[in-house]
């Protein structure tokens, strides 16, 4: 199956880390947070992959273009450098297809645009490229299609961060609980589209608002409930996070190291 990344955010929220590198390019040990997700993907045998790139997709392209399989893979030096033997790959078997879908889209827009590199899929696999997760893949594919629905999202639990409360009227507080005690779930970002997906989108709707709630209205938008690793890159701070799991050698994501 294809693979669409939604690449072009403005990233306004890591811009403590850089004011020039895009989200996607941000490192996460020797790679930046796309490959490792592209290497997810790859992991499971989908390793045809759609960018769809906004904000500084030129320094993608340019990654890409200059991507040197040496930086992460064994590899045997010889006759003063002017060989290399490579004894691990990784993109070599990849096909990436690089789409300008504007500066300031939404989601829901940078899906418009690259429909016609997916016209051939009856079902197609899309993420926003801000979030790493351990999920099988395969079994969450599958019970999709065995349902009629025309799109699947990830339902992982809230952030642990935060407590829900709830008030009456007068401001007095009800209810006070913990969010890794309550049922809330939130989107992932991992989706399973069928190709009915362009039908429910509009010119200008954000992928998740009008789109989704046509679906929620004709029982065709299916959650897949996932208690495993999961966690998303939006600041410094969860860059760092990333970064610490992985000097541990705990990175549940990198699932193709397994």
């Amino acid at each position: 199956m294809k693979v669409v990344l939604f690449c072009g955010g403005l990233g306004m929220r890591m811009r403590d880390f850089s004011e020039n590198i895009p989200k996607p390019l941000v490192p996460i040990g020797a790679r930046p947070i796309l490959v490792n997700l592209m290497n997810y993907y790859a992991h499971f045998g989908h390793k045809d992959f759609v960018l769809c790139l906004g904000y500084r997709g030129d320094a993608i392209k340019e990654y890409f273009l200059n991507y040197n399989e040496c930086i992460s893979n064994d590899f045997v030096l010889s006759k003063g450098g002017r060989e290399v033997e490579l004894l691990h790959r990784d993109i070599d078997d990849w096909t990436i297809t690089f789409v300008d879908t504007g500066l300031h889209s939404n989601i829901g827009e940078r899906l418009l645009a690259v429909q016609k590199h997916v016209a051939g899929e009856d079902v197609f696999l899309a993420n926003y490229s801000d979030g790493l997760s351990d999920l099988p893949l395969t079994p969450y594919v599958h019970d999709f299609l065995e349902t009629d629905g025309v799109a699947s999202m990830l339902a992982v639990p809230a952030p642990q961060a935060f407590h829900i409360l709830e008030a009456d009227k007068d401001g007095i507080v009800q209810k006070l609980e913990h969010v890794g005690e309550s049922l809330v779930r939130i989107n992932g970002g991992f989706f399973v589209f069928r190709r009915e997906i362009f039908d429910y989108i509009e010119p200008g709707e954000e992928l998740v608002l009008e789109p989704f709630r046509r679906l929620i209205a004709k029982r065709l938008l299916h959650a897949h409930e996932y208690d495993g690793f999961w966690a998303s890159m939006d600041t410094f701070k969860d860059k760092q996070k990333f970064e610490d799991l992985l000097t541990r050698g705990q990175a549940p994501w990198q699932v193709w190291k397994a």
